[in-house]
């Protein structure tokens, strides 16, 4: 039979239970240890004959959730953490240790930026950033210590695309690796593995958990790899809980249906943002994917625009420094995801004041084009 379509992988991708106890949900195995019946049966899980002895190595529900990831990006396998930035941690220290050299994009998530820019070099791992918008300037930073080069399908807040073709051919010239961020475009709309990216890292905390109510993340990659990145996260203690992995598991299961539709409402704010007099930018990727360009749509609103009065005028629209989830949320990056950016970087990358990043929901599109509209409205008015 033939390989199982995307949207039935997304639903069966957990392992069968035992023939003697067949739940329909899987159980979560909420346990810290697995017992045996003797010291053989106990050493049978060193010998590989038995795959759980205690939660913080392994737990049938956190290696559903990174197995499943793996399946949707077409990885030889997968691992999950305890959020986003252990899984980017674990990734960068299964490639690279002291006195090797990662060569980064510059627009980076502003927690990753921190994790490079302030963490790695205390490891002894020297961190470069430059603009990945022409490859001839990576492939000019690349020195003989380079071991890795990193970036964002699609980036944030500015939603910038990434040539993941270009940037992987270029690792792939230099005996390089390369780890690519999929959050924001989710297996759904790309997969890097499929076009030969070593290591992709997802925050399930966002599109693949789709509800705001877990923190976790996902690492998959080349087999040999996730086996090194396992070995950092049981020794770094970087695991997932049962409860959560069985949470991100559940929401994997309507990525597609939530995808779809949170694309669809996105593409058409950005359409609406575009006639609008008090947005002066609008960044919305294009041609990411025949299934869609995303579901984060960003602005500039225009400089008679008071942004205080914008976010008090949000009406049901919820602020938050997170996204993704079934409601549409606003952030405000100045503040929040890219506060610890550097001044001068901010500017150059365009992250300013009147710079909103917002995270469309499932909701009607109607109400949430309406939603805006009145924002902007009451906040030109009240700044005349």
């Amino acid at each position: 039979m033939r390989e199982k379509r995307f949207n039935t992988q997304a639903v069966h991708f957990q392992k069968k239970e035992s023939a003697y106890h067949v739940s329909k949900a899987k159980p979560i195995y909420q346990t810290t240890a697995f017992t045996f019946s003797d010291l053989d049966d106990m050493e049978s899980f060193y010998e590989g004959e038995k795959s759980y002895l205690y939660s913080r190595y392994s737990n049938p529900n956190t290696d559903d959730l990174g197995v499943g990831i793996a399946l949707l990006e077409g990885a030889e396998d997968g691992v999950a953490t305890s959020s986003g930035m252990s899984a980017i941690l674990a990734g960068v220290l299964a490639v690279a240790k002291e006195g090797d050299h990662v060569l980064a994009s510059e627009d980076l998530y502003g927690g990753t930026y921190q994790l490079f820019e302030q963490e790695l070099p205390n490891m002894g791992i020297d961190v470069s950033f430059v603009s990945f918008g022409d490859l001839e300037t990576v492939e000019k930073a690349i020195t003989d210590r380079t071991v890795l080069i990193y970036t964002e399908s699609i980036t944030n807040p500015l939603l910038r695309v990434e040539d993941l073709e270009g940037v992987i051919s270029l690792a792939k010239k230099y005996t390089i690796y390369s780890m690519i961020d999929n959050t924001f475009a989710t297996p759904y709309l790309l997969q890097p593995a499929k076009i030969g990216a070593d290591l992709i890292v997802h925050s399930a905390t966002k599109y693949i958990g789709g509800h705001s109510d877990v923190n976790a993340g996902v690492l998959v990659g080349t087999a040999v790899l996730i086996q090194k990145a396992k070995s950092k996260i049981v020794t770094l203690g970087c695991n997932l809980t049962p409860f959560e992995a069985w949470l991100g598991c559940r929401g994997l299961k309507t990525l597609s249906l939530r995808m779809q539709r949170q694309c669809e409402n996105a593409a058409n704010l950005a359409k609406s943002f575009n006639k609008s007099a008090g947005v002066s930018k609008v960044y919305y990727p294009t041609d990411v994917s025949a299934k869609g360009n995303g579901a984060m749509v960003s602005i500039d609103l225009a400089e008679e625009v008071d942004v205080e009065e914008f976010f008090k005028n949000l009406s049901w629209v919820k602020i938050a420094p997170t996204l993704a989830g079934v409601e549409t949320t606003v952030s405000y990056p100045l503040r929040t995801s890219h506060r610890t950016i550097p001044d001068e970087l901010r500017s150059e990358l365009g992250i300013g004041k009147q710079l909103v990043r917002i995270s469309v929901g499932i909701e009607d599109e109607t109400d949430i084009i309406e939603a805006f509209q009145h924002a902007i409205k009451q906040a030109q008015i009240k700044n005349l």
